[in-house]
């Protein structure tokens, strides 16, 4: 055992130390990707600084170069030559925002002047430039205040060339202005590496240091700072304020066309904050793969000793599971023969509802068909009188009227074997108005005898539910002898059938009866209005109705009219030609 635990402990110890190497090597390749990636984003800035101080600068030179060829300087000697000149020049600095507009002739003495500012350009470089007929440019700080100023000098040219300049003067401060607090910090240095301009005031005016690594303030003793070279990138660790980045990447690029350098110093926490998230997330996953192979390993050996249980408690459940299925087996044959028992049931249930009804059609039937067969030995016995008379055409009008009756009772006939007949009835197109035909042919006599008054009229166009003919038939004719039943011993006795096509697609049988007393029990099985005794049936007819037309996918529900009496609702599916093709 302790051998077991020698070995596991040393596979831990050099599993860590390969992780940890590993995620040594993942950081350092982690922070060079980041490290280009930001110089990549700050030179980029930097670029970008840099267009826009040039930008702004070139609107001054613009304007300089503009100015020297203004006609107002061609007559100073004027009485109000220098006014006007004046003039012209304020109203170009006020609308340029230069800080100051000078002209002067070619020996730097100024003859008109815009602005506050005192300006002595003769001698100087740019000035000579400028008489040389160049654009001149010069920055540096004037006056007590040591504003700092970038002048442009535009030579004038007269007929005789070169007669003087026009000089513009750029406050710093102004340029600047909008940019200032933004990121990355962004400094432009001279060529003695001052820094003149800057998104960080707090750092202008700062020289380099005596070994001229870096700026410093002028006064002692200076920030903290110190430079380092990691993987070609130089990191800059500095204390310059609350405004500046601790750790930076300093990125120098130089400005000839301004004569100055520009700097960016880009925060490396960003960089830093990658390769630890990336060396974090290794980490995570070498420990969690090293945790799961212990667990792993652990559950390996827990899976062995289980395994031994496991086989010998195997055998024990195989037997018992058979004993199980074969009880199961029997259970589902037990309850599949009950089934069975429940539709046969279900089917002589709705047979004997068919032959209860038509026990109460029995004594209307027989009439119906008594009629007709005592008119057509009528009508045969005056056919044979007629024709020993020679009258064959009155003979012929009798065996019409035979033929129309013997039709009449075979419909009869055909109608009652239908809805007597014990057969499965699959679901399929039916037409409603042709069921609804037949139900009442076979309860004609009924009413007819009780003296039941009927409003049925029928569509013109067939409507087509989904459904079974002979089923619908039974359903209908419960319903219209039940609402016959309750009109029983009222003077006005009233039927109305309507067919609504929808949607949804309903059959209404309304009565004048006294109503449904309780609607919600009327479509349980032997549940009966009727007095104790009667002959009219065992309260299972509304029962079977309601089994037959859910199994149809349709509905059937009673309510109460408001004006009195019961109202019987049959609502089925439309058959839809698509869906059966």
């Amino acid at each position: 055992m302790t051998k077991m635990l020698r070995t596991r402990l040393l596979v831990v110890v050099l599993f860590l130390g390969a992780v940890g190497a590993c995620a040594a090597g993942i950081w350092r390749y982690a922070h060079v990707e980041a490290l280009a990636q930001i110089e990549k984003q700050g030179r980029a800035d930097l670029a970008l600084a840099s267009d826009r101080f040039t930008g702004e600068l070139r609107r001054f030179r613009e304007l300089a170069v503009l100015m020297a060829e203004h006609p107002v300087f061609d007559d100073l000697t004027a009485e109000d030559g220098v006014a006007r000149a004046d003039w012209v020049l304020q109203d170009a600095a006020d609308k340029s925002g230069a800080l100051a507009l000078f002209y002067t002739d070619t020996a730097g003495t100024v003859l008109a002047r815009a602005g506050n500012v005192t300006l002595r350009p003769a001698g100087s470089r740019y000035f000579r430039r400028a008489m040389r007929g160049a654009l001149g440019t010069f920055y540096g700080r004037l006056g007590p205040d040591g504003v700092r100023v970038y002048a442009f000098a535009a030579p004038a040219f007269g007929p005789d060339g070169v007669k003087g300049s026009v000089i513009a003067l750029v406050d710093m401060a102004e340029v600047e202005w909008d940019w200032i607090g933004g990121q990355p910090p962004v400094f432009f240095t001279d060529a003695d590496g001052r820094i003149f301009l800057s998104n960080r005031s707090e750092i202008l005016g700062w020289q380099p240091r005596e070994n001229g690594e870096a700026p410093a303030p002028p006064i002692e003793p200076a920030p903290d700072f110190s430079a380092v070279w990691r993987s070609g990138y130089e990191i800059w660790r500095l204390d310059w304020g609350d405004y500046l980045p601790r750790a930076a990447l300093h990125l120098a690029k130089a400005e000839p066309v301004i004569g100055m350098t520009g700097h960016a110093l880009v925060d490396t926490a960003p960089a830093r904050r990658i390769a630890w998230l990336q060396t974090s997330v290794f980490t995570v996953i070498c420990l969690s793969f090293g945790v799961v192979l212990l667990l792993l390993g652990e559950r390996r050996r827990t899976l062995a000793r289980a395994n031994a249980q496991l086989e010998t408690r195997v055998s024990e459940r195989t037997a018992e599971l058979s004993e199980a299925n074969i009880a199961l087996r029997r259970e589902v044959q037990e309850r599949q023969e009950a089934e069975a028992a429940l539709k046969r049931a279900q089917d002589e249930l709705v047979q004997a509802g068919k032959l209860s009804a038509l026990g109460q059609m029995s004594a209307g039937i027989s009439h119906e068909l008594n009629q007709p067969l005592m008119a057509i030995q009528q009508f045969a016995d005056n056919g044979g009188s007629f024709l020993a008379k020679g009258r064959t055409d009155a003979a012929g009008e009798n065996l019409n009227r035979i033929s129309q009756l013997a039709a009449r009772a075979a419909r009869i006939i055909k109608n009652l074997r239908a809805f007597a007949r014990n057969e499965s009835e699959p679901m399929g197109k039916v037409d409603l108005v042709q069921v609804m035909e037949t139900a009442v042919e076979l309860t004609d006599a009924r009413l007819r005898k009780d003296e039941v008054t009927l409003d049925w009229q029928a569509p013109a166009q067939p409507v087509y539910a989904l459904g079974g003919e002979v089923r619908l038939v039974q359903v209908f004719v419960n319903l219209i002898n039940n609402a016959a039943d309750a009109m029983s011993g009222q003077v006005e006795r009233r039927i109305s059938i309507a067919i609504d096509a929808g949607p949804p697609l309903a059959v209404t049988v309304r009565d004048i009866g006294p109503g449904i007393s309780a609607p919600d029990k009327m479509f349980e099985p032997f549940y009966t209005t009727k007095a104790v005794g009667s002959d009219d049936g065992m309260g299972l007819g509304l029962s079977i109705s309601y089994g037959l037309v859910q199994s149809f996918g349709g509905n059937i529900r009673g309510t109460n009219a408001p004006d009195g009496g019961a109202v019987m609702t049959v609502e089925l599916e439309r058959w839809q030609e698509e869906a059966a093709a």
